[in-house]
């Protein structure tokens, strides 16, 4: 059983999809769904306290101008950031997660394949 998340309620949405996945990264919880991340729970602290919202570059307009409260994260500008200090924190990042539910296709990204580890040499 994974260690409880203090944003565990905000995935509920998407948690009982055959396809969800949680992973623990790097002090934080990534979310897939359909084999996409599709968003990251960070608890730590600014600015790594939220909800990442993970898309291609390409949708960020359009993603904003639906949800104004994201903008890029000022360490991982690739990804979109919904800070949790934010007034309209749980209803945003609601609606965040009900378009990820509803299979809206501007929400996540592919993980980059594993590279495989080469073989080791034996030495003599």
């Amino acid at each position: 059983m994974p260690k409880p998340h203090p944003y565990d309620w905000l995935i509920e949405p998407i948690a009982d999809d055959p396809s969800f996945v949680r992973k623990p990264m790097f002090g934080a919880v990534g979310c897939y769904l359909n084999g996409k991340m599709v968003c990251v729970l960070s608890a730590r602290e600014e600015p790594w306290r939220g909800l990442l919202v993970t898309v291609d570059r390409e949708q960020h307009e359009a993603i904003i101008a639906d949800f104004p409260p994201l903008a890029p994260h000022a360490i991982l500008p690739k990804w979109l950031y919904l800070p949790e200090e934010h007034d309209d924190f749980e209803p945003v990042a609601e609606a965040i997660i009900e378009a990820i539910r509803q299979g809206d296709p501007r929400f996540g990204v592919h993980p980059p394949p594993r590279k495989r580890k080469a073989a080791r040499k034996r030495s003599r």
